[in-house]
């Protein structure tokens, strides 16, 4: 067992901690000399005021949270055995409600990885690793992700933001096997492209796969828009329902070349218009037309807390926009990614955009991430997606 230093956290600043708050900020630990010499990601002890255990912590003496739990239990050695224990039980979930390997097999905290996820496209995995304790353990980690999946290709996505607020450096790179120019995406009875090297995020975004087959609900025989369509996940599943027509707006040439590459192989092509453009300017060309489903799942608004008073303003403005272009008794979904606005905040914004449209609207459903994006309990705010389908009077 190896010997691991302390860190101790100030005096009444452990009780959150002590009820599974899984992150420490730096204002709440001993920042002594001792503290200050440990390399950023250092697996530490965590010791409340009195010299009691907590837990293992990844420290980083450069971030804002400063430590972050990796487990209660201090008597453990984190490696491939370690990582591999925790993957099966990551694995064993998805397992009971998917019966394909397609999927988000490790949600960060919520699964026990800090700033960590995985997405599964078949025998190919796809790693964002967004911290610094992560970035050291990072050989284990990977070779448990083999041991446990059987992988044959594992990429490594490591151009997110949140590495450089740790210290680490961005890169992407295929660290095991070889990486197709395109992968095929099985999702709700559509197959679908992804580009896991070029591709926005790990290439695909599963974690709208609940709302794209709710709104099937709404799809047949209507005129479909779709806003931000990217590589057309809702506009295929609404026209494989039976839409009339539907219109796929996104600004991204290549997030467009894969749209139609989809719809070529699931059929649809003939009813589904892929325009290139971006999304506010072509909803106000259109504001005399009207359609039965009005679909915007926009890249977020807001990166940042100073961000979210703009950001805000940004979806009430599209929600009008895609108010105005609502049939009388038609569905409108609209979505969030971004983090920092809460779901009170959102749908005051929605609200606001039907407002200043002139209409009203009635919250059929608000939803979220599909369940292979776990939400850790002591971190709510971590519940990132926030969709609502309205019925627009």
């Amino acid at each position: 067992m190896q010997e691991l230093p302390h860190l101790r956290l100030l005096p009444g600043r452990h009780k959150r901690v002590a009820q599974g708050f899984p992150w420490v900020f730096s204002n709440e630990l001993v920042m002594d000399a001792a503290a200050k010499a440990l390399e950023p990601g250092a697996l530490v002890r965590l010791d409340n005021a009195s010299g009691e255990a907590e837990g293992l912590a990844f420290f980083n003496k450069h971030t804002l949270i400063a430590a972050r739990l990796i487990s209660r239990a201090v008597k453990l050695q984190v490696d491939q055995g370690f990582f591999a224990e925790r993957l099966g039980r990551a694995l064993e979930i998805r397992q009971r409600f998917y019966d394909r390997p397609f999927y988000r097999l490790v949600h960060a905290e919520a699964d026990g990885f800090p700033g960590t996820v995985v997405d599964r496209y078949g025998d190919i995995l796809v790693v964002q690793i967004n911290t610094a304790g992560m970035e050291r353990y990072k050989e284990p980690f990977l070779a448990a992700l083999t041991e446990v999946t059987g992988a044959s290709t594992i990429v490594l996505r490591d151009d997110g933001g949140a590495r450089q607020q740790e210290g680490l450096e961005p890169g992407e790179r295929v660290v095991q096997g070889s990486l197709p120019e395109l992968v095929e995406v099985e999702e709700n009875g559509a197959t679908y492209f992804a580009d896991l090297g070029g591709g926005q995020k790990t290439g695909w975004f599963y974690d709208q796969r609940d709302n794209r087959a709710w709104i099937r609900t709404f799809a047949k025989g209507a005129r479909v828009l779709e806003g931000y369509c990217y590589s057309g996940g809702f506009a295929i599943q609404a026209a494989l329902a039976g839409a009339a027509e539907v219109m796929a707006v996104d600004r991204s040439e290549p997030a467009l070349a894969l749209a139609r590459r989809a719809c070529e192989a699931n059929g649809v092509a003939d009813r589904v218009k892929l325009q290139k453009a971006e999304v506010f300017t072509d909803f106000a060309r259109r504001h005399a037309e009207r359609y039965d489903l009005v679909i915007v799942d926009p890249p977020a608004f807001i990166k940042t807390r100073r961000e979210l008073a703009q950001g805000l303003k940004g979806y009430r403005k599209l929600a009008r926009l895609a108010a105005q272009v609502t049939a009388p008794g038609g569905v409108l979904f609209m979505a969030s990614c971004s983090y920092h606005a809460d779901p009170e905040s959102f749908v005051q914004a929605v609200a606001g955009g039907l407002h200043d449209a002139g209409r009203q609207g009635r919250i059929l459903k608000a939803s979220g991430a599909a369940p292979d994006h776990p939400v850790h309990p002591q971190l709510p705010e971590t519940s990132y997606l926030k969709a609502l389908t309205l019925v627009v009077d």
